[in-house]
């Protein structure tokens, strides 16, 4: 049986999707919601709401904090 997205987290990924993640990482690398939405065939709400889920669940107040959170828990590798 294959996982869904929504099943897939697990500890030390602060409870993000899969899709979370990838979202995350185009963050990262400086993408606004544009164009995360353009990269990953989504609309831009859908990519804001991703973005905003990602804040919540890091504890953070803005997209920076977000990667910073992301970066101290090691989830973009070494």
């Amino acid at each position: 049986m294959a996982l869904s997205a929504k099943t897939s987290t697990g500890p030390g990924r602060l409870g993000l999707t899969d899709r979370e993640l990838e979202v995350l990482r185009l963050v990262a690398a400086g993408r606004t919601n544009r164009d995360i939405a353009a990269d990953l065939f989504i609309s831009a709400k859908t990519a804001s709401v991703h973005v905003s889920n990602i804040m919540a669940k890091a504890g953070a107040a803005n997209r920076t904090q977000a990667v910073a959170v992301a970066q101290s828990q090691g989830l973009f590798g070494p």
